[in-house]
């Protein structure tokens, strides 16, 4: 049986407003296996990134747990994670030029996390082991000295990925690596990602709205919907026998490279429920097509449907 490094239960990450309680994420459970890729997915606002970023407490968590190895990284004071865990848990950030300070030259911007982290390595080690890092993710040794608005987005991106690997971690969070980026350098990222994902059994959390992309680097697809985890699946599974209505609609938005090719969109409509002291129901009842009165009166409880495919729905069997 596979071990799991992450293992998340019942997380909840409010956020005050002038209106009341923002459910951003909201009692989310599912576990990470070692060494594999989980693609969360689902539209702007959802609380993809949300949950990314809770995972790395840069959001301290409103309740619930996050066990990373079995312990309860959730519960822990920031000073305690930081000694303990931080150099473990690293992030991708989505947009490489603002998550980078352009008063810094790459090489600099390498060394930093391996200097602050590594108090006892001499300078000319820090400087070693950053360009290393530097070679691990195919920067040129020339561009050292160069800035990161001298550089194009995917080599930026390099650099983040340098970052967040000169730390050495097991669980890294990709939070839209790639949405910034030509497609031509798309595919060169998502191709050194799992390279080095084999190299060094690497765990990585992908977060993304393009189901092309999630297809192609993801073991295990999680679906969100307005904070809520939806459906949750093997990654081949989602596009051949997708359960939940909202995952279909997801699906069929997917453009298909042939003219002549006919395929039915699911098309939404209504409005969205307000993620702001949302009441006791499905979040989507009001946009889906199949919704009766039990979905707008009683929230579903994510159940297993299938081995390893879980989906929130009270009319989930209706859909296998």
């Amino acid at each position: 049986m596979a071990e799991n490094l992450i293992e998340i239960k019942n997380l909840k990450k409010y956020f005050q407003t002038p209106k009341g309680q923002l459910h951003a994420v909201d009692n989310v459970t599912m576990n990470i296996e070692k060494g594999k890729t989980v693609g969360v997915v689902g539209e702007s606002g959802c609380g993809k990134s949300t949950l990314g970023k809770t995972l790395m407490r840069l959001h301290t968590p409103t309740s619930g747990e996050i066990l990373y190895k079995g312990t309860d990284i959730a519960s822990m004071s920031m000073r305690q994670f930081k000694k303990k865990y931080r150099a473990d848990i690293q992030m991708i950030f989505q947009d490489p030029y603002a998550s980078l300070d352009p008063r810094m030259s790459v090489l600099q911007l390498i060394k930093e996390p391996i200097a602050i982290n590594n108090p006892k390595m001499s300078k000319a080690e820090v400087e070693q082991k950053a360009q290393e890092m530097m070679e691990l993710v195919g920067l040129a040794k020339r561009l050292e000295s160069s800035y990161p608005h001298e550089l194009d987005g995917g080599r930026r991106q390099r650099i983040g990925i340098a970052r967040a690997l000169s730390l050495n971690p097991e669980f890294i969070v990709c939070d839209e690596p790639v949405s910034a980026l030509d497609v031509s350098i798309q595919a060169q990222i998502l191709n050194l990602l799992q390279d080095l994902q084999e190299e060094r059994g690497l765990t990585y959390m992908f977060i993304t709205h393009d189901m092309s992309v999630v297809k192609h680097i993801s073991d295990d697809i999680a679906v969100m919907y307005l904070g809520q985890l939806i459906e949750k699946c093997p990654a081949n599974e989602i596009f051949k026998d997708t359960i939940h209505p909202y995952s279909q609609a997801l699906l069929s938005a997917i453009p298909i490279p042939d003219i002549h090719a006919k395929k039915e969109r699911m098309i939404l409509k209504g409005e969205l429920t307000s993620p702001i002291n949302p009441k006791k129901c499905c979040r989507f009842a009001a946009r889906c097509p199949y919704a009766t009165e039990q979905c707008f009166n009683e929230e579903p409880t994510l159940r297993e449907m299938r081995p390893g495919h879980k989906v929130a729905c009270h009319l989930a069997e209706q859909f296998m």
